[in-house]
């Protein structure tokens, strides 16, 4: 089954969501406006909406009301891809140019700001003062993440410790609060809302290692960008860390630089894939897989947890 059939029943409300996001990234200024909808345009899974309208599911629902709070969430993350590409220096992403090549770094940084400043906006509709607590210390997490993102370039010395601290910054945490900052807004109990975070956090967790090894396993016309392009940008990622467990491997791995040919960077992931390096970081993500499925069963029954359980066993296996 496809991921959008797991959730169709919601396709209305999303469907309102995507209005709103198009509605609220209007700006008086004509260059704002065309950065801010070119970022919207380039697509995404919208999957961070999602969860939060089903972790609004365990409580009193009013897509009016939640739609304020996935929007807020969609625009952190669509700020984050734009602040990524620049500190990626990437040209592509989804197949599309990133703002940063089309109109400069300065202009997709400052779009990039403009864009979480209204996610803070947004969230000023949930009368909620923990909600907008959340929301703004997750903000905080993730700046903090784009810095360390730029601190582990190129840096092979790194350790599990710091990869995980990374990721959980970059992918987990927004999941995370998604599910919980949903249930907040449908006014659902603390330890309802405090379980769905966790959820959120291990399936994000597991979401990120899967994207890290589609970087070496799929091809360019399905990732949208180049393959093993995070290693040739200096992100060192599970596959990359288990395959430095053998020492020739790290003495290649240690040779890549962003100058590095296309020859150089395939041979790298031949070596890589053919370490166990793959097979290891799937079952490291099949751990995080685990630990959510078990806090599902720890929630009331319905049609959202049924739905929560697809999705993260779709994520834990997903080959795009």
């Amino acid at each position: 089954m496809k991921l959008k059939m797991m959730y169709s029943f919601l396709n209305s409300d999303i469907d309102i969501i995507e209005n709103t996001l198009e509605e609220t990234i209007q700006a008086d200024s004509l260059l704002l406006r065309q950065t801010s909808l070119h970022t919207l345009q380039a697509g995404g899974k919208r999957i961070r909406p999602v969860f939060v309208l089903l972790g609004g599911k365990f409580g009193h629902y009013d897509i009016h009301i939640m739609k304020n709070v996935a929007v807020a969430l969609e625009l952190i993350h669509m700020a984050s891809l734009v602040h990524d590409d620049v500190i990626d220096d990437a040209e592509i992403r989804r197949g599309k140019p990133t703002i940063k090549a089309k109109w400069g770094n300065r202009v997709a940084m400052y779009t990039g700001d403009y864009i979480l400043a209204l996610s803070l906006d947004m969230i000023t509709n949930i009368n909620k003062p923990v909600a907008h607590q959340i929301l703004a210390n997750t903000i905080v997490e993730v700046c903090i993440g784009e810095i360390q993102q730029i601190k582990d370039k190129y840096r092979f010395n790194q350790n599990f410790r710091d990869y995980f601290r990374r990721i959980k910054r970059k992918t987990a945490l927004l999941i995370a609060t998604s599910c919980q900052l949903g249930a907040i807004a449908a006014g659902v109990e603390d330890t309802i809302h405090k379980k769905l975070y966790r959820f959120g956090y291990y399936v994000g967790m597991s979401y990120q290692i899967i994207d890290d090894i589609l970087d070496f396993t799929s091809t360019e016309k399905t990732l949208g960008k180049p393959a093993g392009g995070d290693l040739l940008q200096g992100n060192v990622t599970a596959p990359v860390l288990f395959a430095m467990e053998d020492e020739t491997i790290r003495k290649q791995i240690e040779t890549v630089t962003e100058n590095m040919g296309q020859a150089g960077i395939e041979k790298i992931i031949a070596l890589i894939n053919q370490s166990g390096a793959i097979e290891k970081s799937m079952a490291l993500s099949d751990l995080y897989l685990d630990k959510a499925l078990k806090i599902l069963e720890e929630l009331p029954a319905n049609k959202a947890k049924r739905t929560l359980q697809d999705i993260a066993k779709f994520i834990g296996k997903r080959k795009f």
